[in-house]
């Protein structure tokens, strides 16, 4: 199990008179609050004056069935920018997971394709399903996309591409960049949401530099994650 009872040994000083004492304490607590959300069958949010109900399962699907807080910052973003209208737009989410950005992109009014790994699909059609009350279910496809594969079926470009927390295994960097590059045009914006934990992370973001305008258009300090924009330069194809 994730959850796990943690024991420390804390040995206490007495420095009112400088004197170590050998008392020993065992302190018991519970494990760090991010497992403890993600062990969370349901969470519930509101976006878009909709309340959402997202199912989680990490024990099956670990890191691809929770909801990381950079899915939280782009659907925020989303929501309360004043530079990006969704109404009727053309909108893939990648790496979805939980689906959470892709449904609010739906609560917005976007025509959306939400798209992940066969392995994580069934969770993100339960999400979508579970919130089809707020949204034309008609306007929100889920599907399979392996990055790097034929895109075609996608009927390219959209007009928006999202992805939260999807920057992070390097080996996959130059199929994702594929993927991106093929499904946009020079109209087409990429919204990114991250967490730049490690130097792999900003690499991604230096490769993406060399076919994409990329600019960072929002930050939230509160959980330290950036939103980047990215553009297709017009003499890529």
């Amino acid at each position: 199990m994730l959850l796990r009872t943690f024991i420390s040994i804390v040995l206490v000083f007495d420095m009112t008179n400088c004197e170590e004492k050998n008392n020993m304490a065992l302190v018991v607590y519970e494990a760090p609050k991010i497992f403890t959300i993600f062990q969370t069958d349901v969470r519930e949010f509101t976006f878009a004056g909709h309340r959402l109900n997202i199912t989680q399962d990490w024990e099956k699907n670990g890191v691809a069935a929770v909801v990381w807080d950079a899915a939280l910052v782009l659907a925020k973003y989303l929501e309360t920018t004043n530079t990006v209208d969704l109404v009727g737009k053309r909108v893939i989410e990648l790496g979805a997971g939980t689906g959470l950005v892709g449904i609010v992109a739906g609560f917005l009014g976007a025509q959306v394709v939400i798209t992940d790994r066969k392995i994580a699909l069934e969770l993100t059609r339960d999400n979508v399903q579970r919130n089809s009350k707020n949204l034309n279910t008609s306007l929100v496809d889920v599907r399979e996309l392996e990055w790097g594969q034929d895109v075609s079926s996608f009927n390219p470009p959209f007009d928006y591409i999202l992805g939260a927390d999807i920057v992070y295994i390097e080996e996959t960097f130059s199929h994702l960049l594929k993927t991106i590059t093929e499904l946009s045009t020079d109209k087409t914006e990429l919204l990114l949401s991250c967490k730049i934990r490690y130097e792999r992370d900003s690499n991604f973001l230096r490769l993406l530099n060399e076919t994409f305008d990329v600019t960072e258009v929002y930050y939230d300090k509160t959980v330290d994650i950036y939103v980047y924009k990215a553009v297709k330069k017009p003499d890529i194809k």
